[in-house]
């Protein structure tokens, strides 16, 4: 919060010190003319109810600044000058009217009417400027905060689009391998990938709605991927994890395994002479990196490109941070920032 914002705050949360803070420099003039009025009008047997006289109308100037500032605070919400002024004007004529006949039908001591209105004029504008800018500055920090909502919901509904992309992808690519190993006529080796994706799909129905997770989930996660990638591929495919169990706290965007390793999967060959590794290792810097070697198909499959475009927007929108890729022709990494 800056200097002005703490200031205005002060102002809202105390304004008995803003009406005493201001009293003081409104009576200014009395103060400086204190010594004047005691030499010149006030007699020696007058001086106790001179300086309770003075106290009294300090105290009262006080007294009237802050009940029309708890009233602007409470009551006055327009963001136009002219309608504070009006209200405070009526409020200020109210108390000169009642200081006016009180003082005189009790003491006499105020010997510069001019200056008396003068100071009622200062209380006027003074109430009525403070309760301008505080409307001004409540108004600004609601629509500030108006926007900040508008910016979560645009960013929720971008990630939560984000993410539904992957749904569908990874589906048509289930039912395929479904019918592959159809194909194949291995009842017990179908049956087992379709327990396997149960659980994919299990976590991938919980993960809506959802934008960070934990590591340690999405580890989960692809370990069920592993199983069911195996019953297609065999000892062909293998995925290493090494990631020390103190740092599966740490929180990334829901589903973000998923694209790497069904691009690993997609754009390689994977035989018996093509052992795919797939390594998901982290760093010092806390930085989750997976890697598997590059066996380029002889024809590149057909892709939108979609999936790491996808994953690079939802860590730019959850984390503020980028991902990085390498490729050397040999090895494929992926480096995902984590929080």
């Amino acid at each position: 919060m800056g200097t002005f914002e703490k200031e205005i705050s002060l102002v809202r949360k105390k304004p008995w010190l803003v009406a005493l803070i201001s009293a003081f420099f409104v009576a200014y003039p009395n103060n400086a003319w204190l010594l004047c009025d005691l030499d010149m009008f006030v007699k020696p047997d007058e001086l106790v109810p001179f300086f309770i006289f003075f106290f009294c109308r300090l105290a009262y100037f006080w007294l009237l600044m802050w009940l029309i500032l708890i009233y602007d605070f409470k009551h006055i919400t327009s963001i136009h000058f002219i309608r504070h002024a009006g209200i405070n004007l009526l409020l200020t004529l109210v108390g000169f009217g009642i200081y006016f006949i009180v003082t005189h039908l009790t003491v006499s001591f105020d010997h510069f009417i001019s200056i008396l209105f003068f100071q009622f004029i200062v209380i006027w504008l003074v109430t009525a400027l403070i309760s301008y800018i505080n409307v001004l500055f409540e108004y600004q920090l609601k629509k500030e905060k108006e926007i900040e909502r508008l910016q979560i919901e645009n960013l929720e509904s971008r990630c939560n689009a984000l993410t539904n992309q992957i749904n569908p992808h990874f589906f048509f690519n289930s039912l395929n391998g479904i019918s592959s190993l159809v194909r194949k006529k291995n009842d017990e080796n179908t049956l087992n990938y379709i327990s396997e994706l149960s659980d994919i799909f299990r976590y991938i129905l919980q993960s809506e709605g959802r934008s960070l997770v934990k590591l340690d989930d999405e580890l989960k996660f692809v370990e069920a991927f592993g199983h069911v990638m195996q019953v297609r591929y065999g000892e062909k495919l293998h995925i290493q994890v090494d990631v020390p169990n103190d740092k599966r706290e740490l929180q990334l965007p829901v589903l973000s395994l998923l694209p790497l390793l069904e691009n690993a999967v997609t754009h390689n060959i994977i035989d018996s002479e093509h052992i795919m590794n797939i390594m998901i290792s982290l760093n010092g810097d806390n930085v989750l990196k997976v890697s598997n070697p590059v066996y380029p198909k002889l024809t590149p499959p057909v892709t939108n490109g979609t999936g790491l475009r996808n994953l690079a927007s939802r860590f730019e929108m959850m984390l503020g941070k980028q991902i990085k890729t390498s490729n050397n022709g040999v090895t494929y990494v992926v480096s995902l920032p984590l929080g």
